[in-house]
């Protein structure tokens, strides 16, 4: 299984790119996301990849957190949802909005993805919803800078390849405090996503503070 590549990007094209390693060429399918904020041809990336294996083909998919491969892998697993369609939502809501869309039940959100109609949409969340904890608790950007490759220095220092905000360290934390607390993994999950997109940039402890006031009793 080839889990990570890094490289030079040889040739872009309008869903891949061809990541050279050493002399050895990957294609590699992207989100639209993805794509926009890979630097240009020659220089360096690295990519979390997914390598999926058919009897008529096989195919990488590059994520630029673990995170995203992670909710890539879950939207595939639900019936109806291919390659092709995760990396729709993925492209369109990226790995931050899809937590917080699955988390809070929001259907429509990722029905906003090109070529999602409502059905799947709807299948998505219900599917998926228990398992939004899980990821969301990953934490911020995975992907670590990489020193020399080479003792010349021709592969030079790899920064992280953000795409969007990722799920922050924040919001990870929050969870683990809620659920310290007591409350249900699901329940944690959608208070955390709602406080934080309505306060993108809070610190843990005012998501914590936000969503206690969210899973407080009403009255």
């Amino acid at each position: 299984m080839i889990g990570k590549l890094t490289g030079r990007i040889d040739y872009r094209a309008a869903d891949h790119i061809l990541i050279d390693v050493r002399g050895v060429g990957y294609i590699v399918y992207c989100s639209d996301r993805t794509l926009a904020a890979l630097p240009g041809v020659g220089q360096v990336c690295a990519l979390f990849t997914d390598l999926v294996v058919r009897e008529d083909l096989m195919q990488l998919f590059g994520f630029p957190t673990l995170a995203e491969k992670e909710w890539h892998r879950l939207l595939m697993s639900v019936q109806g949802v291919g390659a092709k369609a995760s990396l729709a939502i993925l492209g369109t809501l990226g790995t931050d909005g899809v937590s917080r869309a699955i988390a809070l039940g929001d259907w429509n959100a990722v029905k906003a993805a090109k070529g999602i109609g409502p059905k799947i949409a709807q299948r998505i969340v219900l599917d998926l919803k228990d398992k939004a904890p899980a990821v969301m608790a990953m934490g911020g950007t995975v992907a670590e800078a990489m020193g020399d490759a080479e003792a010349g220095g021709d592969m030079q220092v790899i920064e992280p390849v953000v795409v969007a905000a990722p799920v922050s360290t924040a919001q990870a934390d929050a969870l683990s405090a809620l659920g310290n607390l007591g409350y249900g993994p699901s329940d944690a999950a959608a208070a955390v996503a709602q406080a934080a997109g309505e306060a993108p940039d809070a610190d843990t402890p005012a998501l914590i503070r936000a969503a206690l006031k969210l899973l407080a009793p009403s009255g």
